[in-house]
C-alpha cells in the first residue's frame, strides 16, 4: 500500500499520520510566527477543507487569548478539531520538531565555537539587531494592545516594577486583577452553554491524565537531577504567563535565567534570542538554547517539553468551553490587563538589552537601518540573514 493511501482512513477523514506530516512540512518553513496563520488556513480550510472558515477564525481568537505561541497553538487546535486529543498532539509535535531540531544544532555549534573571531563578530551585530527586534515588538504590541489611559498606566507601572526587581509573575498577576477591576465594559454577556456532560467528562479526563503525566515527569526529574527539575518548573511557570505570544516569554525567561539564577549572562541570552530568529517556529524555542547551555542534551529536551506543555494543556482544556468563556467580562478584563503588563515587560527588556550593548556610531547606524527594515515589514528572516552578513564584515 502506498504512503498516500495510508494517510487517510476508510471513512475519508484525515489521519493522525497525515496531520503530523502536513504540519511537519509546514513547520520546516514556519518563519515569522503569526505570519504562518494564513498558510495554516490555506492548508486546513482552502485546500483540504478540514475546517470551515468560522471554526478556523474562532481558533485564532482562542489562541490569541491564551498564553503561549499562537502559531503552535493553532496547529494543535486544528488537530484537536479534526482528530481529537491525539490529533492535537500529532499536529503540535509535527509543527514544533523542525524548530527544535535546528535550534539544537545551532546551540551545539554555538557552545563549541563562540570564541572564534567570526562568531564574535556575528553575535556582536546580532545583539544590536535583537535590540531593534525587541523594540519593534514593543511598539507593535503596544499599538495593538494599549487602547486607553488605563492601559498605558498599567504598562508604565509594570515596566517600573520590573525595573525595581519585582517578580514578573507578581506583576502580571496584579495587572490581571487590575484589568478585572478597571475594564468593566470589556466582553459580552455570557453565552448559554450547550455542552454535553459526556464532553465535559472527556475534557476532565484528559486534563487529569496530563496533570498526572506532568507530575510523574517532575518527580522523575527531581530524583535524577534537581537542576533539570528547577529548569522544568521555571519554564512551565513562564509558559503559563506568556500572554501575547512568544515574545512575551522573553522578559520572564530573562528575569529567571539571568537575574535570579545566573545560569547565563545577558549577552549569551541575547545570542539565544538571535538564534531563535533564524530558526523556523516560535521565538519561544529559545528555551531549547537555554536548556542545552545549562544541562546539555537532557536540558534541551527538558526545556523544550516544559515551555510548550502548559499552553497545550490549556488549549485542550478550554476549547470546549470557549464560546462561554470568551464572553466573560472578568476573563476579557484580566486578559487586557495582562497584555498591557506584557508591553511593560517588553519595554523593560528593550532598555535592559540596549544598556548591555557597548554602543558606538557603527552600531547605532546598524540598529537604525535594521529598525527601518522592520517597520517597512521586510521579511524577518531576510533581515536576520542580511544583518548577519553585515555583522561579520563590519564588527571585526
Amino acid at each position: 500500500m502506498h504512503l498516500k493511501e495510508t494517510m487517510n482512513d476508510s471513512s475519508g477523514n484525515i489521519t493522525i499520520a497525515r496531520l503530523f506530516f502536513s504540519f511537519f512540512q509546514l513547520g520546516m518553513s514556519a518563519f515569522g510566527g503569526l505570519a504562518m496563520i494564513p498558510h495554516m488556513k490555506g492548508l486546513t480550510v482552502t485546500r483540504n477543507k478540514w475546517l470551515d472558515e468560522e471554526t478556523f477564525r474562532n481558533g485564532i481568537v482562542l489562541c490569541q487569548t491564551l498564553p503561549g505561541a499562537t502559531a503552535m497553538q493553532m496547529a494543535a487546535y486544528v488537530g484537536l478539531k479534526t482528530r481529537g486529543i491525539w490529533g492535537a498532539l500529532a499536529s503540535y509535535a509535527g509543527f514544533g520538531i523542525p524548530a527544535f531540531s535546528l535550534m539544537l544544532t545551532l546551540s551545539v555549534f554555538y557552545a563549541g565555537s563562540r570564541n572564534l573571531t567570526q562568531i564574535v563578530s556575528l553575535f556582536t551585530g546580532l545583539q544590536v539587531l535583537v535590540v531593534a527586534i525587541i523594540a519593534h515588538a514593543t511598539f507593535s504590541f503596544g499599538r495593538d494592545s494599549l487602547k486607553s489611559f488605563v492601559d498605558l498606566s498599567i504598562t508604565a507601572v509594570s515596566a517600573a516594577l520590573f525595573w525595581w526587581g519585582v517578580s514578573p509573575f507578581a506583576v502580571i498577576l496584579c495587572a490581571s486583577l487590575g484589568g478585572v477591576a478597571f475594564f468593566k465594559d470589556t466582553g459580552q454577556p455570557l453565552l448559554p452553554s450547550h455542552r454535553k456532560l459526556r464532553e465535559n467528562k472527556d475534557v476532565a479526563k484528559h486534563l487529569l491524565i496530563f496533570l498526572l503525566l506532568i507530575g510523574i515527569g517532575l518527580a522523575g526529574l527531581y530524583g535524577v537531577d534537581k537542576k533539570l527539575f528547577s529548569l522544568a518548573t521555571m519554564l512551565l511557570r513562564i509558559d503559563l504567563f506568556a500572554f501575547g505570544g512568544g515574545f512575551a516569554s522573553q522578559p520572564l525567561m530573562f528575569h529567571e535565567i539571568v537575574n535570579v539564577r545566573g545560569w547565563l549572562d545577558s549577552r549569551t541570552f541575547m545570542d539565544g534570542i538571535a538564534l531563535g530568529q533564524v530558526t523556523p517556529g516560535p521565538i519561544i524555542i529559545t528555551a531549547t538554547f537555554v536548556g542545552y547551555l545549562v544541562s546539555g542534551l537532557a536540558g534541551a529536551l527538558t526545556a523544550t517539553v516544559a515551555i510548550f506543555t502548559p499552553s497545550f494543556v490549556l488549549l485542550v482544556t478550554i476549547t470546549p468551553f470557549f464560546d462561554r468563556l470568551k464572553g466573560s467580562r472578568c476573563f476579557a478584563g484580566a486578559t487586557r490587563g495582562v497584555l498591557a503588563a506584557i508591553v511593560g515587560l517588553l519595554l523593560y527588556m528593550t532598555i535592559k538589552f540596549a544598556v548591555a550593548v557597548p554602543w558606538e556610531i557603527s552600531k547605532v547606524l546598524f540598529m537604525l537601518a535594521m529598525a527601518c527594515a522592520l517597520f517597512r515589514r521586510i521579511n524577518l528572516l531576510l533581515i536576520v540573514l542580511i544583518g548577519s552578513v553585515i555583522s561579520v564584515v563590519v564588527f571585526r
